[in-house]
């Protein structure tokens, strides 16, 4: 049987409903994180644009769908979304994979209209996959109320009543990466002004991408330091590096092997795939700019 709680679907108190769930080194970014009210960048690609083949970042033409698959697998696996049978993305080929991810209501989306305004045939090109779940790369060269117009197009007919707040007006939040589906998209970050902040925190916590350091491990237990997020009742937060230790290998399996010393990312308290530097600065730059513009929603300055 699936599990279903915590419950963050189409409505706060369903789970499985709603339009938005269920490694070599690579570019270098910028230090610049974002910490006061929120603006527009400015973005290259508004409409159809093509990226050269040569561009891709490995060899490996399925790169892209087993990273989707490693970062899918645990809200898959605890029954958050996704497919209701976790079996293709755990140990499924590659072309099973591909049609798991067709069922994933959030990420699909993002992914099909990143593919659509880059010009890249395959939404689950790595560069697609890797800019979604990260943030940074190739989907920061993308305009972002372009994106969002686009996006909710398929979102918006899939959207119940408690979903009204996916209109034009998220286009100063926008980004086509997991950050903005999280504190942008879901509901959640709506109730944190509710008796169910802690609740809502704590989701938004589990669901974001987060990097964490590989401290020890025992078996399938492992310690690891990382920042958690913070709601200090009026604005969200990213606090000091604190440990803490989580059971990997659900379903009896785990995407990766993470060693001591390991940087990895977290996602739903399973380490979903190894970090280079360059990768922990673009999780942390998107995480940080997303937080800025959720708090300006939350508690407009003066």
């Amino acid at each position: 049987m699936r599990r279903r709680t915590p419950r963050h679907g189409d409505r706060p108190h369903r789970a499985r409903r709603h339009p938005g769930r269920r490694s070599a080194g690579r570019r270098t970014t910028s230090t610049h994180l974002l910490t006061s009210s929120p603006t527009t960048r400015r973005h290259a690609i508004t409409g159809s644009h093509t990226y050269s083949a040569q561009d891709t970042l490995s060899p490996d033409p399925e790169a892209g769908t087993l990273m989707f698959a490693r970062y899918a697998y645990a809200p898959n696996a605890l029954g958050y979304c996704g497919p209701a049978d976790a079996t293709a993305l755990r140990n499924g080929s590659a072309r099973q994979i591909r049609a798991a991810a067709q069922h994933f209501t959030g990420a699909w989306p993002y992914l099909r209209v990143m593919s659509a305004m880059t010009g890249i045939a395959d939404p689950l090109d790595e560069r697609l996959v890797e800019s979604y779940w990260h943030g940074g790369g190739i989907g920061a060269e993308i305009e972002p109320s372009a994106f969002l117009d686009r996006l909710l197009t398929i979102l918006g007919p899939a959207a119940g009543h408690y979903w009204t707040h996916l209109t034009p007006q998220l286009a100063d939040e926008a980004a086509p990466n997991h950050a903005f589906h999280v504190f942008g998209v879901y509901p959640w970050s709506r109730l944190l002004d509710s008796p169910a902040a802690s609740t809502a925190s704590s989701i938004l916590d589990n669901c974001r991408i987060t990097p964490a350091r590989v401290m020890s491990r025992d078996g399938a237990r492992v310690r690891l330091r990382s920042r958690r997020l913070v709601w200090n009742g009026r604005y969200l937060s990213l606090g000091p590096p604190s440990i803490r230790t989580v059971t990997i290998a659900l379903d009896g399996r785990s995407p990766i092997d993470p060693r001591c010393g390991d940087q990895v990312a977290l996602h739903w308290g399973q380490p979903a795939g190894p970090l280079t530097p360059a990768q922990v600065a673009e999780i942390t730059i998107s995480t940080l700019r997303q937080l800025a513009v959720t708090n300006h929603r939350l508690h407009p300055d003066p």
